[in-house]
């Protein structure tokens, strides 16, 4: 069954809202906070042409809004049962692009109608921005 929740930010459908949900509801999956950065990151835009350094907080904030987090987690840590980890180390922005605009798999295209060019380099600098995670080894409660 599929059901489709409206984002309460921007009021568009989120047509994967409601496995988010159900998933939560069964396993419990609660995503991660991460602290704010307006970290600035400069990227090649898909044409090969240099973009404009990107917002990570406004990347953060479009990122929300869009509900990438919803299959990508708040920190873009992904999961098997919703999609790939995309952060800390997103893959180069020509091909972060060309997958947005025309995804393999069960991810809607994003194309530029949808999300301007200049919202991709906001996305991609908040995730270039995400810290990596620590090792286990460093964890006290691990150990």
């Amino acid at each position: 069954m599929h059901w489709p929740v409206v984002n309460n930010c921007s009021g568009k459908v989120n047509p994967r809202g409601g496995y988010v949900f159900l998933l939560v509801a069964i396993f419990g999956v609660l995503p991660f906070s991460h602290a704010e950065s307006g970290a600035q990151t400069s990227t090649k835009h898909a044409r090969g042409v240099v973009a404009s350094a990107g917002n990570a907080q406004n990347g953060k904030r479009i990122y929300a809004s869009y509900g990438c987090y919803e299959c990508h987690g708040r920190e873009g840590q992904g999961s098997k049962l919703t999609g790939p980890r995309i952060a800390p180390d997103p893959t180069e922005f020509s091909a972060f692009v060309q997958y947005i605009r025309q995804p393999a798999g069960q991810m809607p295209p994003y194309t530029s109608k949808v999300l301007s060019d200049t919202e991709l380099t906001d996305i991609y600098a908040f995730l270039k921005s995400l810290p990596h995670t620590p090792a286990a080894k460093s964890i006290h409660a691990l150990n």
